[in-house]
């Protein structure tokens, strides 16, 4: 299977690529320097030429704070972008997945997130222009996964990273102890993903490592206790810190479909932080 990959440099598009040709199959992986997502007929030309027989569409302007001052920028790259690559399938008979984010909820109550809940109010632009990406899709393209994937974790920048360059120069930590949700680490994800665009279960889904639903607060202690550095970590609330995109309390997603469709689940979120931790030291 030939599959076009894009966002090739991010933590997501960097593992996928590396999983499919694991796999035997024919990955094309771009960036911006390759391909504009925004720039129509960019995108149509370069799509008509590899013709997959697939699309894993994980490019996205993902500067959540930075968002909110560049609404057009982002809604182009999220919402125009996204559009743009599925026309295409449309017309080229591919399948389509893309990569969503539990941004797309308002993050109030307890209850996990269904793949198939309404969507009402996302709670800032970022997670709105990843919602109208998600209606683009739906609208355009038959052979469709969205698969929403939420406190992504691989290479380059995260949350891990940042924790232990704070915990080598601090004796103590404050961290949000009141958003809930389930790390998700892009080298299980990435199998995940390949294993869905083998098959024809379309449709949307919730994507995260198993283990139980936690806080920042909790994922930044086990970090802490299994890189074996000693740091006080303070419990706060998100009031605490003034982010100017707002924050989901309830990132809590029910991935059952991934069951009833046969998928194997990711491991556990501890398990992989082990893991994460240990290609640090490489």
């Amino acid at each position: 299977m030939k599959v076009f990959v894009t966002g090739v440099k991010g933590q997501l598009g960097f593992d996928v690529v590396n999983e499919l040709e694991k796999r035997n199959h024919t990955a094309v992986g771009v960036d911006i320097d390759e391909l504009d997502i925004t720039d129509a007929a960019a995108v149509e030309k370069m799509l008509r030429e590899v013709n997959p027989d697939a699309v894993i569409h994980c490019a996205a302007w993902t500067a959540v704070d930075a968002a909110e001052d560049n609404v057009e920028k982002c809604r182009q790259v999220n919402a125009g972008g996204t559009e743009n690559i599925a026309k295409v399938c449309k017309e080229l008979g591919c399948k389509l997945m893309y990569i969503s984010t539990d941004y797309i909820f308002d993050g109030q109550g307890t209850r996990p997130w269904e793949p198939d809940d309404p969507v009402t109010t996302p709670l800032n632009v970022y997670g709105l222009t990843k919602y109208e990406g998600e209606e683009a899709v739906r609208r355009y393209v038959e052979k469709f996964f969205i698969v929403r994937i939420a406190w992504v974790f691989g290479k380059g920048k995260n949350f891990i990273k940042t924790m232990i360059n704070l915990g080598k120069t601090h004796d103590k930590l404050t961290v949000v102890n009141d958003q809930f949700g389930t790390p998700t680490y892009t080298y299980d994800l990435a199998r995940l993903l390949v294993d869905m665009i083998e098959t024809e279960k379309y449709g949307n889904y919730h994507a995260t490592n198993e283990g139980g639903y936690i806080t920042w607060y909790d994922f930044a202690c086990e970090i802490f206790r299994q890189a074996g550095i000693e740091v006080q970590v303070e419990p706060v609330s998100s009031a605490a810190y003034a982010a100017k995109a707002k924050r989901p309390e309830n990132s809590r997603m029910s991935k059952q479909k991934l069951v009833d469709n046969g998928f194997t689940l990711l491991p556990t979120w501890q398990d992989a932080l082990g893991r994460y931790l240990k290609t640090m030291e490489e």
